[in-house]
């Protein structure tokens, strides 16, 4: 397993003293929100993308993938009722796997929540046919750059559509290709149902990535919640992927959420995780 912290954090820090920092304090990977670098990565020219890998990759630090896939440009969506949009998503889709291969990353983290929730004027089984005409669109072009599609189940005050990990993997098993898996997301699996280490050990085939953090929208160990039993799950199933801190309350400012997260995953990990 790697130690991996997401981007948004440190928005408006350049790419030079964000990489500096996180890899100063011993992560092994960042995980790039594309909208923190530009409203579009189709912006972002073929020198760019090289000087960010290769900056990256001097200072011993991995990009992982990305995340927050959807926030920018405005009007994505790949479950809206008008075809127009849903292609133009899609579109812009292919343009993030292009762009994640050049930075060398291995995962694209499907949350958008927004942008794939059933609208009013649509019905969940609408959706759930918008949502995997896009997938089979992109996946082809996912394959041919070596990119995973991970579906993020999220919780029920943030989307509508799939909000479980057993409704992610009905998606994945329906679709049937080998670039599209599944991420968890800690905090999204406290709002379900069943505990959390049995919603891993049911996920073990297809999990292939990892945000940790926790239910008060903070890093993992600034809550109440516990980690040794994700870990005992995690153990269980022979994983091996990343541990990717990803938190939606700045307020602690970026230095102390990236550092005393980072310390929390140590005291129950163990120091030498990742390579």
């Amino acid at each position: 397993m790697k130690y991996v912290i997401c981007s948004e954090i440190f928005r408006g820090w350049t790419w030079e003293a964000t990489v500096n920092f996180v890899s100063g304090l011993g992560y092994n990977g960042i995980e790039v929100a594309p909208f923190t670098l530009a409203d579009s990565v189709e912006k972002i020219t073929a020198t760019e993308r090289f000087k960010l890998r290769e900056y990256a990759e001097g200072k011993n630090l991995e990009i992982i993938g990305l995340h927050w896939l959807l926030v920018s440009p405005e009007g994505l969506s790949i479950s809206s009722p008008n075809r127009q949009i849903r292609e133009k998503t899609a579109d812009y889709l292919k343009s993030l796997i292009i762009f994640c291969s050049d930075l060398g990353g291995r995962y694209m983290v499907l949350g958008s929540p927004k942008q794939r929730s059933v609208e009013p004027r649509s019905t969940y089984r609408e959706t759930y046919d918008y949502v995997c005409e896009c997938l089979l669109s992109i996946l082809p072009v996912a394959g041919r750059n070596n990119v995973d599609i991970l579906i993020e189940p999220l919780g029920k005050s943030e989307t509508n559509f799939i909000t479980s990990a057993d409704e992610a993997i009905n998606l994945i098993k329906q679709i049937n290709h080998p670039n599209l898996n599944l991420n968890l997301d800690v905090k999204a699996m406290c709002d379900e149902e069943k505990p959390i280490a049995q919603i891993i050990g049911s996920s073990a085939e297809y999990l292939k990535h990892m945000h940790v953090n926790d239910p008060n929208l903070l890093g993992p160990g600034f809550g109440n919640l516990d980690y040794n039993p994700i870990k005992s799950s995690l153990l269980n199933i022979g994983y091996d992927g990343c541990l990717s801190v990803e938190v939606f309350d700045f307020s602690p400012g970026a230095e102390t959420i990236a550092a005393k997260s980072l310390e929390y995953l140590r005291n129950v990990f163990g120091q030498n995780t990742g390579g």
